[in-house]
């Protein structure tokens, strides 16, 4: 087969992969990239195509490994995708604090909070806050695990509470 005709082969099949990529991407200008690297992969390794093929089966496994290799390196990346259309609900649920002293006071608040506890929360949640495992906690304090994993449990909650109160 003549490179002329390989190349008309392909372009007669553009109009069924179309629908394909954008099954497979959901988005319009995504798709039109994942049919790009589909032409340039097909034509790049147009002696792997053999003659008498089911040439739309050849471009669909093309695209599909090419949608699935892109896909998984997305996630290797951890990529976060945004779909918002401007970048206020990027940070919304975050806050931020300029001022030092007002971070000096929640900090205090905080503090003040942790004090407060009975020693039988504060303690284990202590130990776990500089850094502990459970199995230390349990194993310095003589508890069951179970128990040290349930007091540090309880203890977040008290805190959340008292601090929320404020």
């Amino acid at each position: 087969m003549s490179t002329v005709e390989f190349n008309q082969m392909l372009l007669n099949n553009t109009d069924f992969l179309k629908p394909f990529a954008f099954t497979l991407t959901r988005d319009n200008e995504t798709a039109k990239d994942l049919l790009q690297e589909t032409m340039y992969r097909a034509l790049s390794n147009r002696e792997k195509y053999n003659v008498g093929t089911n040439i739309k089966a050849w471009l669909y496994t093309i695209m599909r490994n090419i949608f699935i290799n892109n896909y998984r390196r997305k996630v290797k990346q951890n990529t976060i995708f945004d779909s918002t259309p401007n970048d206020f609900f990027i940070d919304y649920q975050q806050a931020t604090v300029a001022n030092d002293a007002e971070t000096s006071l929640k900090m205090k608040e905080i503090q003040s909070a942790i004090h407060q506890l009975p020693d039988i929360f504060k303690n284990p949640f202590m130990l776990y806050f500089e850094g502990f495992k459970y199995h230390e906690i349990a194993h310095v304090l003589n508890e069951p695990l179970g128990t040290i994993k349930s007091r540090i449990h309880f203890a977040r909650k008290l805190l959340k509470e008292q601090i929320s109160r404020n």
